[in-house]
């Protein structure tokens, strides 16, 4: 981070600090801005978190969880908190358009911002930036930041909880990143305390009945398997998120069981919404998702890990789907 020093003395003196996260804020996101809120306000500054939109339910454990506030319930509140910011931070997204209307009030703002993201193509709008797109997760870059600002003993086992959250869910428990540093990372985790085997059971195991029924309906009713591109889709319609009446975080993690499958390399999980129609892309291996979202479908994400949007309706937008694959034929027969 350029400037380190420069942040390093603005967070001497008490600052009200603004954390912000994505829309749909995914265990990532949530850890990382709660791991850091505790942080903060350990150092006695006075924090609040914000999310555009709300965060699933089997995060709903997490401390101070129940105090982010949520854009879309409260705008006029969350514009007060921002125009009484001293400092802003904007964790796990690097685009102010991914935090929709509340980006006009970032870009508004007068007060300094830091950036700690790991996404590509970060945007050059923050102050001060760590951004490393071959982190784990942002969890993970907030672990270092702790540590570049040289108070490693402050991390205690309640933050390090909501940092291992990001790490296991940007990972796939360790699936898709397992570098050295990583584990070193994870390592001192455990030694200060944090629970391995409690907070996989919080974040995987906590599926409802309706959301088991969801999850069969879309293995067995609504996945296609198209064998000469190994590439499996599963596709939810309107009337299914009526039947099912299916919230947020309700299909988590649904379009990784695509990827179970021994042949399958690229995983598509395709679902109608009120207004548009979102794409969840996955890999295994060299099969750069990331580059499909952004050529074809207004997205972006990582190597492995991808999303977009269509505004053309559920069928058009699987059958485009379908027609860009021979373009990846040669990565996905390698």
């Amino acid at each position: 981070m350029e400037n380190l020093e420069g942040l390093k003395k603005l967070l001497n003196t008490p600052q009200d600090v603004v954390i912000l996260t994505h829309r749909n804020p995914d265990g990532d996101a949530v850890g990382s801005s709660l791991g850091l809120s505790l942080f903060l306000q350990k150092n006695g500054h006075n924090v609040k978190v914000i999310a555009p939109s709300d965060y699933p339910d089997f995060l709903s454990w997490m401390p101070q969880a129940n105090d982010i506030v949520i854009y879309d319930h409260d705008p006029e509140e969350v514009e007060r908190i921002v125009k009484r910011a001293t400092l802003i931070f904007c964790l796990d997204f690097n685009s102010l358009d991914r935090i929709d209307k509340a980006g006009e009030l970032v870009d508004e703002a007068r007060c300094p911002k830091v950036m700690i993201d790991h996404h590509l193509f970060p945007e050059p709008f923050a102050d001060f930036i760590l951004s490393e797109t071959t982190a784990s997760s942002t969890c993970e870059l907030v672990y270092d930041f702790i540590h570049m600002l040289g108070q490693n003993d402050d991390l205690d086992k309640v933050i390090g909880e909501c940092l291992f959250t990001g790490i296991l869910t940007d990972t796939g428990s360790f699936k898709y990143s397992n570098s050295p540093k990583l584990f070193r990372t994870v390592a001192n985790l455990l030694e200060i305390g944090v629970d391995d085997l409690k907070l996989q059971d919080l974040i995987f195991n906590s599926m409802n009945e309706k959301q088991l029924r969801i999850l069969g309906h879309c293995l067995y009713n609504r996945l296609e398997i198209l064998p000469e591109f190994h590439t499996g889709i599963i596709t939810l319609t309107k009337e299914d998120y009526a039947f099912f009446d299916i919230n947020r975080g309700d299909t988590e993690g649904v379009v990784n069981f695509l990827l179970k499958l021994r042949d399958i390399k690229l995983a598509a999980f395709i679902h109608e919404q009120p207004k548009i129609v979102k794409l969840s892309l996955r890999s295994k291996g060299d099969i750069d998702v990331q580059d499909m979202a952004k050529t074809h479908f207004r997205g972006g994400g990582h190597k492995n890990a991808a999303g977009g949007a269509s505004f053309h309706n559920l069928s058009i937008t699987v059958r485009r789907f379908k027609e860009i694959l021979p373009e990846y034929q040669q990565q996905l027969q390698s």
